[in-house]
């Protein structure tokens, strides 16, 4: 698949993979007891991580012992896949996309999808997540960043990606996966469990997460320097002995498709 050209939501992200990488919020470590208890994951469960970009829900799976099938369009974030491969031997990176993933019929346990279920085409990605899947398997999706809500903190970030996002206003809605989340999986129950946190990071730290998202001016977009300021400014209205805290929330829904 690696001729075909890249989507153009995956191609948002190319020339962002290290930020992603060493910047984003890492999933709790809740999700593995809870799809033990709640799914019956098992170490032998066959895995395919949909969207899967740089690993980082992959890597959960691969550390309960399970095999994973990494499924993304994006050569950068399949290219730091490889060098997750390195380190876990059931770990399989793949080309492919959420409509089309090239996996082969009921061959997938569980499908698992992160930081990605808003950009797919959920009409075309149903029917192939029904073929994919085993008798009676099991869908994660999970949606973790900064919490919205009242804290000054939180509003006010939520006001510096509106004033200085390249496009934020107009993909803003699709990280409210909650009602498109229900609404994919139609009449079929669809259960939800949240871990709420929290994050302390220096500006480098902030920075480097503010460039990992695809709404960001990059380095050499000459609205940069204006949002950079407006970051900086933010982080010293709220930092503590050089570190600021932001609240963080996961949201994660799971249930079966018939």
């Amino acid at each position: 698949m690696d001729s075909w050209a890249v989507p153009a939501n995956a191609e948002r992200f190319t020339g962002r993979v290290e930020a992603y990488r060493r910047y984003r919020s890492r999933y709790p470590r809740d999700i593995i007891p809870l799809l033990i208890t709640r799914c019956g994951l098992a170490p032998s469960s066959v895995i395919a991580d949909i969207g899967a970009g740089t690993g980082m829900l992959a890597e959960q799976f691969l550390a309960h012992g399970n095999q994973v099938l990494a499924i993304e369009p994006n050569p950068e974030m399949r290219a730091a896949l490889g060098e997750l491969a390195s380190q876990y031997a059931r770990l399989s990176s793949l080309a492919g996309t959420a409509e089309q993933t090239g996996l082969p019929d009921q061959s997938v346990d569980f499908i698992a999808v992160g930081r990605a279920f808003h950009w797919f085409d959920h009409s075309r990605c149903r029917p192939e997540f029904l073929r994919i899947l085993r008798p009676r398997g099991w869908i994660l999706i999970a949606g973790l960043g900064p919490r919205r809500g009242s804290e000054p903190v939180e509003m006010d970030y939520e006001r510096l990606l509106e004033a200085h996002g390249v496009d934020y206003a107009a993909h803003r809605n699709r990280y409210a996966i909650g009602n498109r989340v229900r609404k994919f999986f139609g009449n079929d129950e669809v259960e939800k469990a949240e871990f709420r946190g929290r994050e302390d990071l220096s500006y480098q730290e902030l920075e480097g997460r503010m460039l990992s998202l695809s709404v960001t001016p990059r380095p050499d977009d000459p609205r940069f320097r204006a949002f950079q300021q407006a970051l900086q400014a933010y982080f010293e209205q709220y930092q503590v002995n050089g570190r600021i805290e932001l609240p963080t929330n996961c949201k994660v829904y799971f249930g079966q498709l018939r």
